[in-house]
């Protein structure tokens, strides 16, 4: 099993969202079962701004470790998204 690769949440924070992703998806190609990188992908996403490829992999992540970030990651998810209200933006 590979390590996962150690600067990809420095990549994340700075905004190097396409470069993470791509070295994210080559890793998780040999090591689908990596909760971590799952979490990590599905963040790169969110932050990216495609909701629903993060929920994915917040959801693959979950599946794996019930008690880890990818699961934290997606409950906040669902609370953003019922929190959302079309109305507010079409006054």
């Amino acid at each position: 099993m590979s390590s996962l690769p150690n600067n990809i949440e420095h990549l994340i924070q700075s905004g190097q969202i396409d470069e993470a992703i791509a070295m994210l998806d080559r890793y998780i190609a040999s090591n689908l079962d990596d909760a971590e990188a799952l979490y990590l992908r599905g963040k790169a996403w969110w932050k990216r701004g495609d909701r629903s490829r993060a929920t994915g992999d917040y959801t693959a992540s979950a599946l794996i470790d019930p008690a880890g970030k990818g699961a934290r990651a997606l409950e906040m998810a669902h609370d953003v998204a019922d929190f959302f209200n079309p109305d507010l933006l079409n006054p």
